[in-house]
């Protein structure tokens, strides 16, 4: 990926820091005594860390040593697919008293998994999350089989003190995703075919305009192709990371 793609943003963009605990380029989501600290590793996979709490999301061993990586107090799990859900990353940041949440596909290849279906919510250690449906409208393996069927998988959306922060796992534009509210940050996939095209992505911002978006999960997608689709709407930030 070109340098230029990397630092995309407006002013108001938080700077990148390479994070000396992990190596991966990490930011505050804004300037707040509470933001949470996020920590870009890469594909489908992020760390979150709000005071002493840390959130893995979706953790894969290609891309990270995670016996290296802070524990996890919560890991949240989108789906069943194995760069998504893998067993060992898992198990390198599990402790005694960490809680890890999964759609029940997953959960079951986990021991302890909490179920969340689409459409709950709980609150883990303190911090309100949500299960927001993922799947695919268009793109399917063959005729009447998504690669991601409806009630499978979930994004999340993790609520921050005061900041909803919505990870959307592999999906398309649903209803129930432009159908969101009072998002600070979102973080929409776009590795085709499975997931979104950058207009797909942009139709979904212009619906539940976050402040904040992060194409993630991207591939080989040409994210300065959403950057130009969203380059007119005031109030959303786009910012590109590593994130392929």
């Amino acid at each position: 990926m070109k340098k230029s793609l990397l630092m995309i943003a407006s002013a108001a963009a938080v700077v990148l820091s390479a994070g000396p605990a992990t190596g991966f380029e990490s930011e505050f989501l804004d300037r707040s005594p509470t933001s949470p600290e996020i920590t870009f590793i890469g594909h489908g996979t992020l760390m979150f860390r709000q005071g002493a709490t840390v959130i893995h999301v979706d953790p894969w061993g290609q891309l990270a040593d995670y016996g290296k990586l802070p524990k996890a107090d919560l890991v949240l799990i989108t789906h069943e697919h194995r760069d998504h859900l893998d067993l060992q990353a898992i198990e390198a940041v599990r402790k005694d008293t960490t809680v890890i949440v999964a759609p029940e596909t997953a959960a079951k290849q986990i021991k302890g998994a909490v179920v969340m279906k689409n459409g709950d919510v709980k609150t883990f250690l303190g911090i309100p999350v949500e299960a927001v449906p993922a799947y695919n409208l268009v793109n399917m393996r063959s005729p009447g089989n998504p690669y991601h069927p409806k009630g499978v998988g979930n994004g999340y959306i993790i609520t921050f003190t005061d900041k909803r922060v919505y990870i959307a796992g592999d999906t398309e534009n649903t209803p129930e995703m432009k159908g969101l509210q009072d998002i600070f940050a979102a973080f929409l996939p776009m590795n085709l075919p499975f997931t979104m095209t950058p207009e797909m992505v942009a139709d979904a911002a212009r619906a539940f305009r976050p402040k904040i978006l992060y194409p993630y999960h991207f591939g080989d997608t040409d994210v300065q192709k959403l950057v130009t689709l969203l380059k007119d709407e005031k109030g959303i930030e786009v910012r590109i990371r590593k994130m392929q």
